[in-house]
Order: structure tokens, then sequence, then C-alpha cells
């Protein structure tokens, strides 16, 4: 049996969804799990996220030496780790799971054409909020205008630059992964 199947096989059947499988040099085995998720039924309220634990971790790695001994898999070190911050989003139900939210996406290929002479068209990585595009795909929206530095002084004259949004098809996509964007201010999003 392949790899991909053994793991996918023992991940699934503990409960899990497999995000990622890696082979490293020196015979590092890396594997990413993560928790299933289910959109949320409309009238239902909005269950908090739940997240890997050790526990899940240390669960999955047991139960895959063994099945991975069992097909005789050649590995000299086993890494069973969550996602992350910079989750990467491969499938549908991961775009619209986090749709909303700043991803990072890098393109197969240049944008081509530059749209409404805004963007290089040498352009292939962009940050930006997903969103789902009218007529079904995605967009991502961004703005070119620099972070605000903490501390400095905005004018409030001053123009904002505007937004820009680019559709694309999963298909056109070299790799797609959130944001790591750390908030040490606390959830709230008062920047207190």
């Amino acid at each position: 049996m392949a790899l991909q199947q053994i793991v996918e096989q023992t991940v699934t059947g503990l409960g899990y969804d497999l995000v990622e499988i890696e082979r490293s040099a020196g015979g590092l085995l890396r594997v990413t799990i993560d928790l299933p998720w289910q959109p949320p039924q409309e009238g239902q309220p909005m269950l908090p996220e739940q997240f890997v634990t050790v526990e899940d971790c240390e669960k999955v790695t047991r139960q895959l030496q063994f099945a991975l001994e069992v097909d005789g898999v050649d590995y000299t070190r086993l890494e069973v780790s969550s996602p992350g911050i910079d989750r990467l989003l491969r499938h549908e139900l991961d775009f619209t799971r986090f749709a909303g939210e700043v991803v990072d996406l890098t393109l197969k290929e240049p944008i081509g054409a530059a749209g409404e002479g805004q963007v290089n068209a040498n352009r292939k990585k962009f940050r930006g909020t997903l969103e789902r595009a009218e007529g079904g795909g995605w967009q991502i929206v961004w703005s070119d205008e620099p972070p605000v530095k903490p501390g400095q002084r905005v004018s409030k004259k001053r123009v904002p630059a505007p937004l820009q949004a680019l559709g694309f098809e999963l298909d056109e996509l070299r790799e797609a992964r959130l944001a790591p964007i750390v908030n040490f201010k606390g959830r709230s999003g008062n920047p207190a």
C-alpha cells in the first residue's frame, strides 16, 4: 500500500483530517492533522473553533508508528502536528471554512495583462482577504497601502488606497495559506 493511503486511512480512521504529508532529508516523515470541520447549519449557533491538542498528536503518532511498521515503510523520525497559524489551504472546504480571513496566495502563472493599470502584470503573490466571488469561484481583496506603524499619526485628509480584487480558480494556485498574523491585544479586537 502507498504511503499516502496508509497515512490517510489511519488518520481518518481515528476521526481526524489529513492536511499534509511531507518527507524530508534524513528520513523525517511529517504528518499534519486537523479536526474535521462542518459548515454551520442554518439556524444553529456558531460553535467555538476547536483545535488539535498534544494528546491528539500523540494518539495519531502511536497508531501511525504501528501502521507504518506493519507495511514496512522506511522512515527515521515521525512528526505529527497541527496545521499552525499559517495553515495550508488545499480543498474547496478549506476555502469555505476560512472565507473572510487574511490569506497569502501564490499563483502558478503571473496574472498576465495588468488589470486597469493597478496590478503589476508579472505579480504572482498576493496577501488579502479571501472572499467568495459573485457567480461562484473565489477572489482575494487587498489594498497596496502600507500598514500604519504603531504610534504613527495618520492624517484625516489622507485618501486611502483603493481596494483591489483578483478572482481565481483553485487550479490556478500554486499555494494558499492563512497569513500568519498574531494579535497580542487579545480576542476583543479593540486596539486598546
